[in-house]
């Protein structure tokens, strides 16, 4: 059953800004359907608006034709800070300048035509969003009573999705058991409901999103799959008690302390 659960993984997805046709190049092949999401864009609001639309995992700007821009593109990365950015270059001796700008703008690494080409997947999707939230949380809070092999299954399965939409019948599937029998054991033995534990679980990835000067409330509904911000809004005060506005200043502990209060399983 566990191994069952911890394969399930939800694909990357991954912007990368090129207007060189190598770049774009390498990224199909590192990141082909089955292996990731690839938003490929030539144009800075292009760029941009994919992070409205999407969970970001990781951004790749090219610098290797920098211009304008380029650095327009570049400078989101302290719009996103959850985002790491990742330059593309040809690493000439010439361009000092420009990776050490990169550095200025914090971002992660630097990406070596030629030499880094057969690693580009693997340098990149360890560092993103979702590799990192499933890291974090991988062993669930004790106060939420997570104990037994079915429920720390459930939990991996549904950090994998680092805050998007988990339906408890694709959960109960992975897991090889019917939803009703899922949804009764989880809560077994002091454990919150299962539908709880999720919107929690989202929550946290809303509340680590907030954090995101580029990111208004609608913006981190949209993207993880919220219905509405008004949605967002009534599952932050059902599970939490707080607005999303607040969310910005919780960290992950907090918010599950107020969960804890009460909050982990349906009244009536």
């Amino acid at each position: 059953m566990h191994a069952r659960a911890s394969g399930v993984a939800v694909l990357p997805c991954i912007v990368v800004f090129a207007t060189r046709d190598r770049t774009r190049a390498v990224a199909r092949a590192a990141f082909p359907r089955r292996r990731g999401r690839l938003v490929l864009t030539r144009q800075s609001a292009d760029f941009e608006g994919a992070f409205r639309a999407n969970l970001v995992d990781a951004a790749v700007v090219d610098v290797g034709g920098s211009s304008d821009e380029t650095w327009h593109v570049a400078e989101l990365a302290r719009e996103f800070p959850s985002v790491p950015f990742f330059a593309q270059s040809p690493v000439r001796a010439s361009d000092g300048p420009t990776l050490a700008r990169c550095a200025a703008l914090d971002f992660v690494d630097v990406l070596a035509d030629g030499v880094d080409d057969s690693a580009f997947r693997d340098l990149i999707v360890p560092s993103g969003f979702s590799a990192r939230f499933s890291v974090a949380l991988k062993e669930p809070p004790s106060a939420l009573a997570i104990t037994t092999p079915m429920q720390h299954a459930a939990w991996t399965y549904v950090i994998g999705h680092a805050g998007r939409t988990v339906r408890t019948d694709a959960l109960a599937e992975a897991l090889g058991v019917t939803r009703e029998h899922l949804s009764r054991t989880f809560s077994a033995q002091g454990a919150p409901n299962l539908k709880r534990v999720i919107d929690l679980v989202r929550l946290i990835a809303a509340a680590e999103l907030s954090k995101n000067p580029g990111y208004d409330v609608g913006d981190v509904a949209r993207v993880l799959g919220f219905a509405s911000s008004s949605h967002l809004s009534s599952t932050s005060q059902r599970i939490v008690g707080t607005k999303p506005a607040s969310l910005t200043r919780l960290r992950t502990i907090d918010l599950v302390e107020r969960f804890a209060h009460g909050r982990g399983r349906s009244r009536g």
